[in-house]
């Protein structure tokens, strides 16, 4: 065989960083909707109706993909199955969510992203508990994973707890940031700590949603109807939570053309319905850390938004605990490579040379009658040096 072509070439690399491609188009969508949902919450909406409509869209959005799409590939309906996704949308909606705005509400927007990134620590541990993530201290590849998500999350409480001097740029000025509310960007604030016990109620929240996320994909192997049956669910379950919660303020319901109407349509569409199934599908192929452990860029992200959109100060020690958090992120997805290159290593020879060009070996839960939902290592082989054969 000759050598390949430049397009040739574009398209496998395309194909083996699929995955990565994809995770960070959700970080920058997600970075949005933190920008948005603030910008919301300072002009008056409900966190609790903010929740609500957002899954009511996603719910709206995803239903006739999920119906039309997987109709072939959907398994039928179990108690089983249905209440792993009462579960999911309780620990994801009501949990997650609703803890998150009310804490972000209370705090600011880039310390409530700092805060999350406390989510690939919890992830990594209830991943190793339900056995979808290997522990082999011993392993180079593993050490590098348990060390970059302590200086990962190392370097978000340093974005949030070490302030340093103000950093000024266009955007952040004096009369555009008396509009904040008073105890943005105050660590003193009256309301400071309980906002964030709040963003920590949501970071176990999230955690436990990718844990149960890649369990329930084993028995229910269809990423947009789960992802539609988790936002039709979580939406009855905060309707239900925002009619108790706003029984004095019924006029709270009413939206108008501005903001709010678009931080929820957004929220709805890309945040909810995009990313559920996009990470649904990623969860699969790369397991739930993979995909925690690119959070950090998403406190980057919002912080430099933050700065700009809604004015909040920029201090040093925001720039410093970047660059903490980027070589934390490294470590652990290079530590993902090395132990993807082990497995690889203890395969047949033989077998590896049949591949070709393909992806790299992944650990997900195999979907067969395995009583102990122990990961299985499957190849995925080039479709056209098998035909060959």
């Amino acid at each position: 065989m000759g050598e390949l072509t430049f397009c040739e070439k574009v398209s496998a690399w395309f194909r083996n960083s699929k995955s990565y491609l994809l995770i960070l188009s959700l970080q920058f969508g997600s970075a949005g909707m933190y920008v948005l949902t603030m910008d919301a919450l300072n002009k008056g909406m409900s966190h609790y109706i903010f929740v609500v409509y957002r899954n009511v869209i996603a719910t709206i959005a995803l239903a006739p993909f999920a119906f039309f799409l997987e109709r072939k590939i959907r398994p039928k309906m179990t108690v089983r199955i249905f209440s792993e996704i009462f579960a999911l949308a309780f620990v994801e909606i009501i949990l997650d969510q609703c803890f998150t705005f009310l804490g972000m509400k209370l705090t600011s927007a880039s310390f409530a992203s700092a805060v999350m990134n406390s989510v690939p620590s919890i992830t990594f541990v209830l991943a190793i508990i339900f056995r979808l993530e290997r522990m082999k201290i011993k392993e180079i590849g593993c050490q590098a994973k348990v060390i970059g998500t302590v200086v990962s999350l190392g370097g978000a409480f340093l974005m949030a707890l070490y302030k340093g001097p103000v950093l000024q740029i266009a955007g952040s000025s004096a009369a555009t940031q008396m509009h904040q509310p008073e105890n943005v960007n105050d660590p003193s604030g009256s309301h400071w700590l309980l906002g964030a016990l709040f963003l920590l109620i949501g970071c176990a929240g999230f955690s436990a949603f990718y844990i149960l996320q890649a369990i329930t994909l084993r028995k229910y192997p269809a990423e947009m109807s789960l992802a539609t049956w988790v936002c039709f669910i979580g939406a009855l379950q905060s309707s239900a939570v925002t009619i108790f919660m706003e029984r004095k303020h019924p006029e709270a319901w009413s939206l108008g053309l501005d903001s709010r109407l678009f931080a929820s349509v957004y929220a709805g569409i890309v945040t909810s319905a995009i990313q559920f199934y996009v990470q649904g599908s990623v969860i699969k192929t790369m397991g739930p850390v993979f995909v925690t452990a690119f959070n950090p860029l998403r406190m980057i992200i919002v912080t430099a938004l933050a700065c700009i959109v809604l004015s909040e100060k920029l201090h040093l020690g925001s720039i410093v605990g970047g660059v903490v958090v980027v070589t934390g992120l490294y470590l652990v997805v290079w530590g993902k490579s090395k132990e993807q290159k082990a497995m690889m290593s203890d395969e047949s020879p033989q077998k590896i040379s049949q591949q070709g060009q393909q992806q790299l070996p992944i650990t997900v839960p195999k979907i067969d009658n395995n009583e102990d939902n122990k990961p299985q290592l499957i190849i995925i082989e080039d479709q056209t040096s098998t035909e060959k054969q």
